[in-house]
């Protein structure tokens, strides 16, 4: 089976359903595929061929639909930039994938323009302007119909890299119908008409109910930013079905005051992931929801791979702490805990999170050496630390690899310390994650300077915000003349630094 296939079939039977919406636009199925299908065809005649990859950069709205349509349509493979990144970051993903063309919107065309004259393989910069609707109605309404194998390519994700640099997870159509099945598995069933609510990008973890949800004949409703109070109206006026936040937003919506007292009832499933959730929000987020909570575990690399729903997460259990868990494994995945020589673990004991799923990544992209060091025999390394208690229940106590979670989106220290080493009054640099009480948590960064240096906090953050984007800016900076402790080897000791600031908590790792 290949996701074009599929999707064509689902279109052709809910032709007259909706199937997208955008504020107040709604295409029906037939529509939205329509549309899809002049879309490739126009990115064809630009030199498109099946296997190519074509990168896109976008806030959720029709056009994203589009192109989720046309990938699969052409046969080519998806890779979504995120807004939130800086033009290096944008230049570093379409340059490894080899992306042939980038569709970007109007806003953001400032932060690609003259990639072209950089990148060797990126031929077209597609700049979707007032002229894109006139332009994709002169595109032909044919529908190629190109074979498609299974284990082509459909999408390549990124995600970070213990040296700051972003890695490229590639997912076949097998591997993409996979994990969309075993994100729903345990939910309540999809049916036709239904809703599902996308507050995140669906280039994001958002994405993974796109899919499933079409198949089903369900209609995909789009926000291009997170607002609370609108948040709320949404899922109760439009009578929402499925929704995917990230703590940080259900942190925001529980905390508004017209939260509670709404009529949530329609709501089947709030799938709650990304991060960790704090227990008061978890509580609050069911006194205002009720039992459609949903709380999953997984990673680019290999999801999903556990879940559970409210009366798993609420239930007092002998031998467990539910509240504190992240989930129970999914019925076609598996979870180990492993020591250093990558061996089983016994139950409750802590060690590396490893899991395999259908739906997990076939390679990092261009690179075999990645692959080979986080790909053990079929497991993937998650890099995580946590335990399996004797009732299944997966807990994540900490990161072996310090990256930093904020607001659902992952920073690699490494790559804000590489940035705030290159400021020349900066003599040293560590960067380390600290609790914050609206992103989960935020990244800390320690300057070592000289007596002389006249370089502020503000300035720290300024030079982060303009080299790699708003959203990987630390939340504090301290600067300082004493050297950063270090190893016996040189290596700076992030743990020292960070171990202060997580007084009282008993996880190494927050949530909203």
């Amino acid at each position: 089976m290949d996701v074009r296939t599929l999707m064509r079939r689902a279109a052709q039977h809910h032709a007259q359903r909706y199937a997208v919406r955008h504020n107040d636009t709604h295409l029906t199925f037939s529509q939205a595929w329509e549309r899809g299908i002049r879309l490739a065809n126009g990115l064809r005649k630009l030199g498109l061929q099946p296997g190519d990859r074509v990168g896109v950069l976008e806030d959720n709205a029709i056009e994203a639909a589009d192109l989720f349509q046309a990938a699969a349509i052409a046969n080519a493979v998806r890779v979504p930039l995120y807004p939130r990144n800086g033009r290096e970051a944008h230049s570093h993903m379409l340059g490894h994938t080899n992306c042939k063309i980038i569709l970007v919107s109007a806003a953001y065309a400032h932060e690609v323009a003259g990639l072209e004259h950089e990148l060797e393989d990126l031929e077209h910069i597609f700049v979707r302007d007032d002229s894109y609707e006139t332009w994709l109605a002169a595109q032909s309404a044919e529908d190629p119909n190109l074979p498609i194998t299974p284990d082509d390519y459909f999408i390549i994700r990124h995600t970070g890299g213990t040296t700051g640099v972003s890695k490229g997870v590639a997912y076949t159509h097998k591997a993409w119908l996979a994990a969309g099945r075993d994100w729903f598995y345990t939910f309540p069933p999809v049916e036709p008409g239904d809703k599902c609510l996308h507050l995140g990008p669906i280039s994001h973890g958002s994405g993974y109910q796109y899919l499933p949800i079409w198949l089903s004949g369900g209609c995909n409703v789009m926000v291009d930013h997170f607002d609370p109070v609108k948040t709320l109206d949404l899922i109760e006026q439009e009578k929402i079905n499925y929704a995917f936040m990230v703590p940080t937003m259900v942190n925001a919506v529980v905390r508004e005051t017209s939260a509670r007292g709404r009529d949530f009832s329609h709501l089947k499933c709030l799938l709650i992931a990304a991060a960790p959730i704090q227990d008061a929000t978890a509580f609050a987020a069911r006194e205002v929801f009720g039992d459609a909570l949903y709380q999953g575990y997984g990673q680019t690399e290999v999801l999903p791979v556990a879940m559970m729903n409210s009366a798993q997460w609420f239930a007092e259990i002998e031998g467990s702490n539910p509240l504190r868990a992240c989930g129970l494994a999914l019925p076609f995945a598996e979870i180990e805990i492993w020591d250093e020589d990558n061996q089983p673990l016994a139950v409750d004991t802590v060690g590396e999170i490893v899991a395999k799923s259908d739906g997990m990544m076939s390679e990092f992209w261009n690179n075999p050496e990645a692959t080979r060091a986080r790909r053990i025999n079929q497991w993937i390394k998650t890099g995580d630390l946590g335990k399996l208690d004797k009732n299944g229940y997966l807990y994540v106590v900490d990161r072996a690899d310090d990256m930093i979670i904020s607001g659902g989106y992952n920073i690699w220290p490494a790559e804000l310390e590489n940035v705030i080493a290159g400021h020349p009054e900066v003599i040293e640099v560590a960067v380390f994650g600290v609790p914050d009480p609206r992103w989960g948590e935020t990244p800390y960064a320690v300057c070592v300077v000289t007596r002389e240096a006249k370089v502020t906090p503000a300035d720290i953050t300024q030079w982060v915000a303009d080299e790699l984007g708003s959203y990987k800016k630390p939340g504090g900076v301290e600067i300082t003349t004493d050297p950063l402790p270090k190893s016996p080897v040189g290596k700076i000791k992030r743990k020292d630094l960070r171990e202060p600031h997580w007084e009282g908590f008993d996880r190494r790792v927050s949530g909203s």
